[in-house]
């Protein structure tokens, strides 16, 4: 089995609420390890640190930083992203082998210079730029948000060390290899994850990421805003290949950042299932969950 690292910041909103709570006994595990951002007295827990603003500016624009410091969410937002960071920087040194980073705000509609969709900073490409620093040379990103990551493409466009793989609603693949994978309305599961494997495993064997970063939305589950007819147990079906492609080529160093979704029922169920399949349990999670409006 694996160490996993889940990394914790605090939410406005309901789609989180039942956290951290809801992931139950996956807290006591001896292979998993808890990450906190709030300051408290609990027996084994590890804190979560905010991203630096030296490392904002290696990413963002100070023009845009300061836009997101007159929002008023700036300290969650850094927090939020500290978390993407923090996750594979223990990765990288070997102290944990993945993550799971709960985000308030995400990170694919934050490019160099703009900002949207909740997403304040792109935690990925802050993490990126921290584990460039520390020798890393290639990554992938790997978006299954319903929504189209114009933030991710917008900062490494032209960067040929990183490979952007996004299915959205979009179909373009440009010179150099980024690929976005155009989802229909209405899919099926397999379908889905027949198009992420084609769109993934061969691109990622060539390119040899030294870390995967798994951008996850659950917005295109049935009855959600991307609907894009997905059951919840599609996510933990992608967890499970994300996971297995990182085994493959890069020691298992896969960093799964929480984007897109708003349903708590959802969120409940999807969320523990893909920490447990990050934890290397061998339950298989190939039925379906039903569930109602919110």
């Amino acid at each position: 089995m694996g160490r996993t690292g889940i990394f914790f910041t605090y939410f406005q909103g309901q789609r989180l609420r039942d956290f951290p709570q809801s992931l139950g006994d996956l807290l006591s595990r001896d292979n998993v390890f808890y990450y906190d951002a709030v300051y408290s007295s609990w027996d084994g827990l590890y804190y979560l640190h905010p991203a630096s603003e030296a490392l904002l500016e290696r990413v963002h624009s100070r023009e845009m930083i300061a836009r997101v410091r007159a929002t008023g969410d700036y300290e969650s937002a850094l927090y939020s992203a500290g978390g993407t960071v923090q996750a594979a920087e223990e990765i990288w040194r070997g102290d944990i082998d993945n993550a799971f980073v709960f985000t308030s705000f995400g990170d694919h509609h934050a490019g160099r210079g703009f900002f949207g969709g909740m997403c304040y900073f792109n935690g990925a490409a802050l993490a990126i730029a921290a584990l460039r620093q520390q020798g890393m040379v290639r990554s992938i990103i790997a978006d299954t948000d319903a929504h189209h990551a114009d933030g991710t493409r917008d900062i490494f466009e032209f960067d040929s060390d990183m490979l952007h793989v996004c299915l959205c609603s979009q179909g373009l693949e440009d010179a150099r290899g980024n690929v976005d994978i155009s989802v229909p309305p209405i899919t099926t599961d397999d379908e889905y994850l027949g198009m992420l494997e084609r769109a993934l495993v061969p691109r990622a064997l060539d390119f040899q990421p030294e870390v995967i970063f798994w951008e996850f939305g659950y917005d295109g589950t049935r009855g959600e805003y991307g609907d894009r007819g997905l059951s919840p147990d599609c996510h933990i079906r992608i967890a499970g290949m994300i996971k297995e492609v990182a085994d493959r080529v890069c020691g298992g160093r896969l960093v799964s950042i929480l984007c897109g979704g708003s349903g708590r029922r959802i969120a409940n169920y999807a969320i523990p299932g893909i920490i447990d399949c990050l934890a290397g349990s061998q339950e298989n999670h190939n039925g379906e969950a039903n569930f109602g409006s919110e």
